[in-house]
């Protein structure tokens, strides 16, 4: 009766142990950061990621992969086994780069899963603090009388600032000097140093330089004015049209993670932006969670492909390629 009960025993965990060994996750995550540590979608990322792995059972780790606009680490992603270990978080640049770079180590529509959008940022336009435009209608009387002498800086080819940039310039009508820089950090440094002029960037970096009165704060990109600069106009409300951008976040793994497991990285993701401390510390950076019903792959996957698709006219008609 014994060697029964211990057969029965031995068989039982036979049958159990493939389903304890398909666990998932079972080791640590990587979540790539395609910028430098400190900037915009890092401060994302590490809010995110923390709830993530304790959601998740299993810590995720963020790596900055930064170089090459994001296109290096969004290039190690498609490298990447397809086993929903390796993650990618980026903002519009990984669709803008679709087009802005002639050539990719990656095919865009084919490379990456998706897991679900993240945040939407806000845009805001500043300046060097003794820059002389008293208001957004004289900035664009400069801007306009002397192109070549107005500079404006940006984070590099693909970055947001470098596109927000692109779509100021056209929404003024003139080509001012860019300064491209390697980072938001280094760009945000010297507007505030006097050394450029203007600069468009996220809230996320550019709220506490306004707030202390480092830089001045002229126009939000966005059709209503942003709570946490309530006194700060939209650039529509000060009479300048089609000068409106939003940063949207989402994550991504390489193409082939089985569906399971992105299920299981959007839940923890849905979790995230919910968490009281992450949506706390979002409202003071001036971004906020997307709805739930966006942070799922299908609403990701929509979002990629329109924005290619949006974003190719003004990038060509610019004629600015990185490479």
């Amino acid at each position: 009766m014994k060697l029964k009960i211990a057969a029965a025993l031995v068989a039982a965990s036979f049958l159990v142990a493939p389903a304890t060994a398909q666990e998932y996750p079972t080791q640590p995550l990587t979540m790539l950061v395609p910028f430098s540590a400190g900037g915009p979608t890092d401060v994302v990322a590490r809010l995110v990621a923390q709830v993530m792995s304790r959601e998740l059972g299993q810590q995720v780790l963020v790596e900055n992969a930064a170089g090459a606009g994001g296109t290096l680490a969004s290039g190690r992603l498609a490298q990447a086994e397809p086993d929903g270990y390796t993650m990618l978080i980026h903002h519009l640049g990984i669709a803008t780069s679709a087009t802005l770079y002639r050539s990719l180590p990656y095919d865009p529509l084919t490379a990456f899963d998706y897991v679900g959008q993240v945040t939407t940022v806000p845009m805001l336009l500043v300046s060097r603090p003794d820059y002389p435009a008293e208001n957004f209608e004289q900035l664009l009387q400069m801007a306009r009388e002397n192109p070549d002498e107005t500079l404006l800086a940006n984070a590099g080819p693909g970055a947001v600032s470098h596109i927000c940039g692109m779509l100021f310039m056209q929404a003024i009508g003139e080509q001012l000097t860019t300064v491209p820089y390697p980072g938001t950090g280094p760009a945000m440094t010297d507007v505030m140093g006097g050394q450029v002029d203007l600069l468009c960037d996220q809230t996320t970096n550019a709220i506490p330089p306004v707030s202390n009165n480092s830089v001045k704060a002229y126009a939000t990109a966005t059709a209503e004015r942003i709570p946490q600069l309530p006194d700060v106009p939209t650039a529509l409300e000060q009479g300048l049209e089609g000068f409106e951008v939003g940063v949207w976040h989402g994550i991504y793994v390489p193409a082939g993670t089985p569906e399971d497991r992105i299920e299981t990285l959007s839940s923890a993701l849905q979790v995230a932006l919910q968490d009281e401390t992450v949506l706390a510390r979002f409202n003071e950076l001036g971004t906020a969670p997307v709805p739930l019903e966006d942070a799922t792959r299908e609403s990701l996957k929509n979002q990629y492909e329109s924005q290619i698709e949006f974003w190719r006219p003004l990038i060509e008609q610019a004629g600015e390629y990185a490479n």
